[in-house]
This record gives C-alpha cells, structure tokens and sequence, in this order.
C-alpha cells in the first residue's frame, strides 16, 4: 500500500523563507504541507512558484502577523478560514480544508506571554475554542489532522530546561492543561504514538545564544491524528535539517506518513 504524507511547518515570514520553503518541497515532496506564520495577506502569498511545483495552495492571512495556509498535491475543497467561537476574533490562525481523503487543518495557537496580560487569557479561550471544535470534527467520523504550531510544550521532556520555562506561557499548566484536552478527546500526538520514550526531540529552537548548536529546543509543533486517522500512522519525524540552513526560520518541519487507504473498485 503506498504512503500519503503530512507536514507542518512555521515558516516564520514566507517572503523570507520562500527559497528554503521550495527547496524544502521540491526535496521532499510532501503530499500535504501546513503552514503557519506566513506574515502576508492572501494576494501576497506566492501562489505562483508553490504551483510550479505542483501544489495547490489555499491562505487565511493578514499583513506582517500570524497567517496560515495549507498546500496539498490534490484538490483542496470545503475551506473554512478561522476558528469558530468567537466572532469578533480576526486574527488569522486557523484553515481548514478537505484533500487527500483528510480533514486537515493548519493551527497556529497564541503564544501567549506576557502571562499577566490579555494575551494568555486569549490563549486559553482559543484552546477552549479549538477544543469544541475539534470535537465537532470528531462526529463524522473521518480521518482529521490538526498540524500545526501550538505553542505548547507538553512535557518536561519536550523542553531543554524545563526550569527556564517554568513561567512561560508555553509552559504553563493552563496551556498545557488546554492541549491534554484535546488528547482526551481522542486525538493522538502522532510524534510520541511513534515515539513514546524520545526525549531531546525538538521543532524550535531560538535564534539567540547558539540554541539550534547547542541543541537547546522546545518541541512546540504538533500533529494531531483522530482515531481513523492515526490507524493508518507509519511514521512521525522531525527534520532538523532546515533550521541549520541560512535564513532559516526558527521552527522546522514536522513530517507524519500514514498508509493510503485502499482504492475502491
């Protein structure tokens, strides 16, 4: 049975990543790639090379901030573009589309900080809000993907000095708290239902003090499989190869490869 594969990626500028984003492509080929934090609005987005190299693109973006957008090799169909739950919530972290025989959607979750500012309390709504929604994804039935950048650090494991992060807003129990919800809905982290025991396995890493050299990461960038979906998971990896890159972004491609399901005569 041949394989369909799955990446997510904050890209952290598309005008400034785009060399990398489509050596990275044309590289790796992968069938579906979720993007976050591409900082344009929709009529700046390069359409046109992505195309070039055979993917279809769709964007839910706004100038310089947060913008997200999934590319996929097949047709991308029935496209929501944000987060429901809060209308008057315009900011653009959340695209959903139907490719592939999957419900995929690109998540760029708040960061967060400062803790004692709006912008945490925001954060825990927008889980709250990903949650019921997530939820409503599940009724169908239908193998979903929830990529994405969560800004989340699960475990102690999944951070270089958990005591460095104690009081981050990536770390906090809330947040953390906020992101088992999702769990126990019945998703799965596909990197630890591959990798239950891995520790040091990173997706960020700053671009202050030699982190990437020094291995000092976070592991933020997650790919949530429903229960159809995770059934057919092959293989969960991180490619660390393009944070050592030149203008690289500081994030790097989580990649999860799941069995094609069987052609129906």
């Amino acid at each position: 049975m041949s394989e369909l594969s799955i990446a997510t990626w904050n890209v952290n500028s598309i005008k400034a990543r785009l060399a990398n984003l489509l050596d990275w492509l044309r590289d790796n080929r992968p069938d579906v790639l979720l993007l976050q934090e591409v900082k344009c609005v929709a009529e700046a987005f390069p359409h046109e090379p992505i195309a070039e190299l055979g993917y279809h693109s769709v964007v839910f973006g706004q100038k310089s901030y947060n913008g997200v957008a999934i590319l996929s090799r097949h047709p991308l169909k029935e496209v929501r573009r944000g987060l429901p739950g809060e209308a008057e919530d315009r900011q653009a972290r959340y695209i959903e589309a139907t490719t592939a025989g999957l419900r995929v959607a690109s998540i760029y979750l708040p960061n967060g900080n400062p803790v004692d500012s709006d912008k945490f309390a925001y954060k825990i709504r927008w889980l709250e809000r990903l949650r019921a929604h997530a939820a409503r994804l599940l009724e169908d039935d239908d193998p979903v993907v929830l990529g994405g950048d969560y800004n989340v650090i699960p475990e102690e494991r999944d951070c270089w000095d958990p005591a460095a992060w104690a009081e981050d807003a990536l770390f906090r129990p809330e947040s953390r708290r906020g992101f088992r919800a999702l769990l126990y809905l019945g998703y799965y982290d596909a990197f630890r239902a591959r990798h239950p025991e891995t520790g040091n396995a990173y997706t960020y890493w700053d671009y202050q003090g030699g982190a990437f050299q020094l291995d000092r990461g976070i592991r933020i960038d997650h790919i949530l499989l429903s229960p159809p979906a995770v059934d057919r998971l092959v293989d969960a990896v991180i490619d660390s190869e393009p944070r050592g890159r030149p203008k690289a972004s500081d994030h790097t491609p989580l990649v999860v490869t799941l069995e094609r399901p069987p052609v129906t005569p």
